[in-house]
């Protein structure tokens, strides 16, 4: 038996379709769909994602939570919500977008507006194949103060300045936890199961808050097997 490798993902690139084309395929395919799409420079792409990508997706998701209830941290989980902006003619569904600073604006909303309300604070997108797109200019047009790509391997973190992502080593929102360290955990994942991997990630969390500005983050080393995986300090 000869085992094939799935793709993480599929993506689709339909061209030359214009923005009222693009609002009228996100009216017409609806929100019960599991595909999520990006628009920019009349190209259209979309993503499909398969068992590996979506399960980084909810594994980066369920650390988030931990990252806001151990750092205190209201949080509006909103998914892979659609953002349009018109005077942009930009588009987008990310896999997972957080509210944190500005959750209290928009916590009781609905629907959210680019229009008249904040964008996210926080948007992650899951790339284990190269997009069409360039996330990095579509979301900085639309204002999102930090970037996640994970691309199977590595975690990189972009903040928003002058209109410009740089990457940077600390998220400004976790800070002081060294976030970049997350593909570890979700390696672990594989072998120990999620609900022991989650747990092991909140005391690593704990301890390195623990650190504040006082030292430098605290590691993990080891092979992936979760008897030999240990936190240092």
């Amino acid at each position: 038996m000869v085992a094939i490798a799935q793709p993480a993902e599929t993506r689709i690139l339909l061209q030359n379709i214009s923005w009222q084309t693009f609002k009228t395929m996100l009216a017409e395919m609806g929100t019960e769909r599991n595909t999520r799409l990006a628009y920019e420079n009349e190209i259209v792409e979309i993503i499909t994602a398969q068992m590996s990508h979506e399960n980084s997706n909810r594994l980066i998701e369920g650390f988030v939570g931990v990252l806001c209830e151990e750092l205190g941290l209201e949080v509006k989980r909103s998914g892979s919500l659609t953002l349009t902006r018109d005077d942009l003619e930009r588009g987008a569904e990310p896999d997972s977008s957080y509210y944190i600073q500005n959750e209290a604006l928009v916590r009781n909303k609905e629907n959210i507006d680019l229009a008249t309300d904040p964008p996210p604070d926080l948007v992650l997108e899951v790339e284990y194949s190269r997009s069409a797109i360039d996330k990095l200019k579509l979301y900085a047009a639309m204002g999102v103060p930090e970037f996640w790509r994970y691309n199977g391997t590595t975690l990189k973190i972009y903040t928003l300045a002058g209109g410009q992502y740089s990457e940077v080593q600390i998220s400004p929102t976790f800070t002081p936890i060294p976030v970049t360290e997350i593909p570890q955990f979700i390696a672990t994942a594989k072998n120990h199961g999620e609900v022991a991997t989650t747990r092991a990630f909140r005391t690593w969390v704990q301890k390195n808050r623990g650190l504040g500005n006082s030292g430098p983050p605290l590691g993990i080393r080891g092979n992936g097997d979760w008897g030999l995986m240990t936190i240092d300090y």
